[in-house]
């Protein structure tokens, strides 16, 4: 079995997105982050190299051995695009996609944004905000 590269760590979120050589980006990804902290109450931490997450929660695939920690909810700043995690699934917030903006979702946990100002950050922030209190509910009861 693989050992897992993306673990929480002590890694500086700031200098991380200080890092994204896009200016424009950098710019998304740090207003990201203020909505994701107002939204969450969660500090972030840093998941792996490149990930910015909120919250924790425990998981074991039904479909392989693997087992491990994963953010509740989670962004990065790609190269292509501003990606957004969401546990379970990215189904969790189908509701509100048609008044977000521009955006594609992949079959599974993913949100894809080209940069914030395609999208309706109103609605982002109550997107955030339903798919982390679900994942917290479903995913991390204890919480």
């Amino acid at each position: 079995m693989s050992t897992l590269k993306t673990l929480p760590n002590d890694a500086s979120v700031s200098a991380f997105l200080d890092s994204v050589m896009d200016e424009s980006k950098r710019d998304d990804a740090k207003q990201l982050l203020k909505l994701f902290e107002k939204v969450t109450k969660q500090k972030a931490k840093m998941w792996g190299t490149s990930i910015v997450g909120f919250g924790k929660y425990h998981y074991k695939s039904e479909r392989s051995r693997q087992e491990g920690d994963w953010p509740l909810v989670a962004f990065s700043p790609r190269k292509q695009n501003l990606t957004l995690y969401f546990m379970p699934s990215v189904e969790i917030v189908n509701e509100f996609l048609p008044q977000l903006g521009k955006c594609k979702k992949s079959g599974g946990s993913c949100l894809y944004i080209n940069k914030l100002s395609d999208v309706n950050t109103a609605v982002l922030e109550s997107v955030i905000d339903k798919a982390y209190q679900t994942a917290k509910a479903i995913l991390s009861p204890e919480s």
